[in-house]
């Protein structure tokens, strides 16, 4: 055990986008602005930013067109990579025409849950993202794809290895540079985990994913150690453990990016984060939606003073 670590793991935040599309308390277009900024500051280098939703569906990301052309336009943000999420081809032509080049796209391996989620089956879901890559892929824009309920669904409970496999392969052959595997609800526990990467390692390369924990049932730490010690190195993360789903009751937030940030360093793998200014980005966040965070290390780094 812990004989096959690596020397340093790849961090995806997406706090921004995941960890805030769900609160009730509407951040405003500069507060985000100043979120993303400070979370690069801090080291964060590829980052969820927003998402290209219809407003009514997603209040919270209405403004994603006008966030991201502050973002581009922002000198301090040119070797930041900012990811938004496109759920159809109406978001694909909305995010082009704000120069968007780095999205992802997502789908599920549940069928009750993509019908909760965007109104569609998996195949349909699929169909769609066809239709948002070949636009992408035809204007060079680089996508991540997004798969959950990988560990299990709230309506169906167990979900298909087969089917996650399927849906593997179909991203590739159209041309994701990346899978993020999500535990939906924070259902994983770490002999699932191992399951799974192992099914996968037969027709991929680890590098190909990245794992996307929450921590519902205070496993996201044992399940990512667990994946580390398989030979993942790729981990999405929110700053302050901001997030969950609308379509999963009961499901809280994100792995916190400092929890994870202090899994590795502790173990002398290097993140690329400076903790001093990550813990400044996510006190500033919570203070706006005037709400604590889940995270352990946060709430014990801030109170020894730093």
């Amino acid at each position: 055990m812990l004989d096959n670590l690596p020397r340093s793991i790849r961090i995806v935040e997406v706090g921004p986008r995941d960890g805030l599309q769900n609160e009730k308390s509407k951040v405003s277009l500069e507060d985000k602005f100043s979120f993303i900024k400070q979370l690069s500051a801090a080291g964060l280098l590829e980052i969820e930013a927003t998402s290209f939703v219809r407003a009514q569906k997603i209040p919270q990301m209405s403004d994603g067109a006008e966030l991201f052309n502050l973002l581009k336009n922002d000198n301090e943000l040119k070797k930041t990579k900012l990811i938004s999420l496109i759920p159809n081809q109406k978001g694909m032509d909305d995010a082009l025409k704000a120069g968007v080049e780095d999205i992802a796209v997502f789908t599920s391996t549940s069928n009750t849950f993509n019908q909760k989620n965007i109104n569609a089956s998996i195949d349909e879901s699929l169909q769609r993202i066809k239709d948002v890559m070949d636009i992408a892929n035809k204007h060079k824009i680089r996508t991540r794809g997004y798969i959950s309920t990988v560990f299990g669904c709230p309506y169906e409970g167990s979900t298909s290895l087969e089917e996650l496999k399927r849906i593997c392969h179909f991203l590739k052959d159209m041309g994701v540079y990346e899978i993020s595997l999500g535990d939906t609800i924070g259902i994983a526990h770490p002999k699932q985990v191992c399951n799974v990467i192992e099914l996968l390692k037969k027709d991929f390369k680890l590098d190909f994913f990245s794992m996307h924990f929450h921590d519902t049932r205070g496993l996201a730490m044992a399940n990512i150690l667990t994946a580390l010690e398989l030979g993942v190195t790729s981990f999405d993360s929110s700053a302050g453990g901001l997030g969950g789903c609308p379509y999963a009751l009961g499901a809280s937030g994100n792995v916190a990016t400092e929890d994870l940030y202090h899994l590795m360093s502790s173990m002398g793998i290097e993140t690329g984060i400076d903790i001093k200014k990550l813990s400044c980005a996510s006190s500033f966040i919570l203070s706006k939606l005037n709400r604590e965070s889940p995270s352990k290390f946060l709430k014990a780094y801030l109170s020894s003073g730093y």
